[in-house]
């Protein structure tokens, strides 16, 4: 059921992206799953680059839905089945902005709306969104993920 719903949003859920670096993209523990960092990869090519500014913040929320995407086909390949998610914990929302940005939450509200959209009660989550430096690759945004499941 969920995942037709995801369908019906017009989502196609990319392979998962493999890791930039040496790490694996999720562990789980108990009954969490720990989502490693997603950035706004699609068929191994990053999609949105650079700093986050007023004048681009409409992109910068088109990356963080693509992160949120790229969460979800982590939870599908590791769980294989969305009817598992008991919850999603928390978000983790870093996105590479200009100095004088101070809109963080805008652009991650793009990825939080998503999961209550696809997840209703069990989307809602506590969250941080932060501004960074910069992020690997010079990616706009990155978010990781917490989520509860049961077998």
């Amino acid at each position: 059921m969920i995942e037709q719903h995801i369908e019906s949003l017009g989502i196609t859920l990319p392979s998962p992206p493999t890791p930039a670096g040496s790490y694996i993209p999720a562990v789980k523990t108990g009954n969490l799953l720990f989502i490693s960092g997603q950035i706004p990869m699609v068929n191994g090519k990053l999609l949105y680059t650079g700093k986050v500014s007023d004048a681009n913040l409409e992109e910068a929320q088109k990356s963080a839905k693509t992160c949120a995407i790229n969460i979800l086909a982590q939870i599908k390949r590791e769980l294989g089945d969305f009817e598992k998610v008991s919850r999603i914990v928390r978000l983790n929302g870093f996105v590479n902005s200009e100095s004088d940005f101070s809109q963080h939450p805008k652009v991650i509200n793009a990825a939080s709306d998503l999961f209550f959209e696809i997840f209703g009660d069990k989307g809602k989550h506590s969250r941080i969104a932060v501004g960074v430096a910069n992020l690997p690759l010079d990616s706009m945004t990155e978010i990781d993920a917490v989520v509860e499941f049961s077998e």
